[in-house]
This record gives C-alpha cells, sequence and structure tokens, in this order.
C-alpha cells in the first residue's frame, strides 16, 4: 500500500493511522541523528554508526509503505541486515554530546524542583486517557503526552526551544546506542517462539509438575513462569504470549479464571522479573552508563525487594479475584 492509498483509505482506522505518523516522527529522529553523527568529525566511528542509525529510520518510519512493495520484505530484510553489521562490529558510537553544563542543571533545578517530573507523568495519564476513553490506542495517547510534556517544559523555561529537544532527543539515542532497539528485537523474538511452539513444549513439562484442575497452583506457577521467562527474554511482552499458551490457557483460563484479571496482572508480575535483569537493558543497564555507577548490577539490587514484594501481591491478587 503507497502512502497516498494509506492515508486516504476510509476503512483504516483514524488511531493506525495516526500512530503510522509517530513511527515517522521517530523514524525522521534517528535519521538526523545519523545525519549528525556523519557530520561529526569527533565521532571515531561517524560511518558505520551513521548507517545504523539512518537505515533504522528508515525502517521504523518508512517499513510500512517499503513492505507494500513488490519485493518489500526482502528489501527490509537486505535493511535490517545492513543496520546489524556496525551494531556487531561494535561501531556504533557516540560523537561529541550537547550535554547540558552543571551550571545550567543546577539552576534549572533550584528554579523548577518537582516540577520537572510533570512531562513524564503526563505521558503515563495521556496514555491511560486515550486507551480508556478513545479508540485511537494507547501509544498515540503517549506522543499526545510527550507533545504536553513538550509544552510544559517550553513554559516552565524560554530555553527549552524547538532545537534543545533535537539536541536532547539525539543524544539520548546516541548514549544508549543499539541498544535501543533490545525492546522490538525481544518482542520480535516472542512471537518467533510462539510460532516455533515453544508454548507447546513448555505446556507438555507443566501438565506433569500441576495437579489436574488445580487453579491455585496453576495461578502460581503461570505467575513465577512470566517472572522467571521475562528474566530470561528480558521482555514481558516476549514472555506473555510464550507463557499464556504454554501455561495460561491450559491451567489457568481454561478452569474458568477470570480472563481479565489474570491477563492483566501476568503482565504487570512479568514486569516484576524486568526489575530483576540485565536482559532489560534500557532500564537497569543503560541508566548504569547514564549515570556512571560503578557497580553495574546497581539498578537490579535496588529494584530486588520492591520486585519481590509485588509478585508476592499480584499472586496474592490472582488468587483472590480471579
Amino acid at each position: 500500500m503507497s502512502f497516498v492509498t494509506f492515508f486516504t483509505d476510509p476503512e483504516i482506522l483514524l488511531g493506525t493511522k495516526l500512530l503510522e505518523v509517530v513511527y515517522m516522527v521517530m523514524g525522521l529522529l534517528a535519521i538526523y541523528t545519523g545525519v549528525k553523527n556523519a557530520c561529526d568529525k569527533e565521532n571515531s566511528s561517524r560511518i558505520p554508526t551513521s548507517i545504523f542509525w539512518v537505515v533504522l529510520g528508515i525502517i521504523i518510519g518508512f517499513g510500512r509503505f517499503i513492505n507494500g512493495m513488490e519485493n518489500g520484505p526482502v528489501i527490509t530484510g537486505v535493511l535490517i541486515f545492513i543496520m546489524a553489521i556496525p551494531a556487531v562490529l561494535q561501531k556504533v558510537k557516540p560523537g561529541k554530546l550537547d550535554r547540558p553544563t552543571a551550571e545550567q542543571s543546577e539552576r534549572l533545578l533550584a528554579k523548577n524542583g518537582m516540577k520537572v517530573f510533570i512531562p513524564a507523568l503526563s505521558i503515563g495519564i495521556s496514555a491511560i486517557v486515550f486507551a480508556t476513553c478513545t479508540e485511537l490506542g494507547a501509544i498515540v495517547g503517549v506522543a499526545v503526552g510527550v507533545l504536553i510534556g513538550v509544552v510544559f517544559l517550553m513554559i516552565m523555561s524560554k530555553e527549552n526551544t524547538p532545537v534543545v529537544f533535537l539536541k536532547d532527543t539525539e543524544r539520548l539515542l546516541s548514549t544508549v546506542g543499539p541498544l535501543c532497539i533490545l525492546p522490538m528485537l525481544l518482542a520480535a523474538l516472542g512471537a518467533v517462539f510462539t510460532k516455533a511452539g515453544v508454548g507447546e513444549v513448555i505446556a507438555s513439562y507443566v501438565e506433569k509438575v500441576i495437579p489436574s484442575g488445580n487453579l491455585t497452583v496453576g495461578i502460581i506457577v503461570y505467575a513465577l513462569g512470566m517472572v522467571f521467562f521475562t528474566m530470561i527474554m528480558g521482555n514481558a511482552y516476549a514472555a506473555i504470549t510464550v507463557m499464556t499458551v504454554g501455561i495460561g490457557a491450559p491451567f489457568v483460563l481454561a478452569l474458568g479464571a477470570d480472563p481479565t484479571v489474570i491477563g492483566m496482572l501476568a503482565l504487570t508480575t512479568g514486569f516484576c522479573g524486568t526489575l530483576l535483569t540485565p536482559m532489560a537493558a534500557n532500564f537497569n543497564i543503560v541508566p548504569v552508563a547514564m549515570l556512571d555507577m560503578k557497580n553495574r548490577f546497581g539498578v537490579i539490587k535496588n529494584q530486588v525487594v520492591i520486585s519481590v514484594f509485588m509478585i508476592i501481591f499480584q499472586i496474592a491478587y490472582m488468587l483472590l479475584f480471579s
């Protein structure tokens, strides 16, 4: 499907079209990151870095339309292969980063205080509102929340110009590097595992352990399975498809448990596993690098108690209300 056909097709929902616009903006930001690094003479690996970001931007921003072309999936596959080469060879490196000065950071902190968290909060609130009150979807709500946060930050300080947001976006992407695509890869891996029948294999082993018809044991095994498989996969979205096919459906939902309660809490129980694994690099490893922490697993260690408490609480909630 061509660009014009997609956006003029009345059968395609508005939420889908808006979501595609969000992806296009994300793609353009990644392309900008690649162009900036290509022009950065201080980056010792500027060409491989530029290739990675530009190709990633093309795939994210225009992948739908590329796949709609003749041999589109093949073109996308080649682009992914090209993108992976610099990442595998560890040639994707940050160049000159436009960091705020210590004086500027301290001055803005003294001026704004805890109000700096309002933009982040607006993203979550907007996502919830859009998911529950509209048909546009939570991801579109996230994008709207980002725009609200940008407007609020611009109101808070005249220094927050559009150029500042553009530079900060590039700085964050360059700092995180190829790890930024890890959630997408893990989510895709979950789909691959499900297609390959891993869920059925897990079910064949679990049925030998769980007593037939015991919903309590089924819920506990399902919840703990979500935690451990999320720790392996690094992403609860990747784990839930496999765990639901292998354990949730045959040993919990088939016994009459409320699918709304089970589905919601299974995912959040998996998020507890995210708190405990270095595989969730964006959450637990990247912050260590950005904050220059001495202990590589410092973030994880500070999350263990909270995670264990939430696991126990959510299993109890499942048992009481499912």
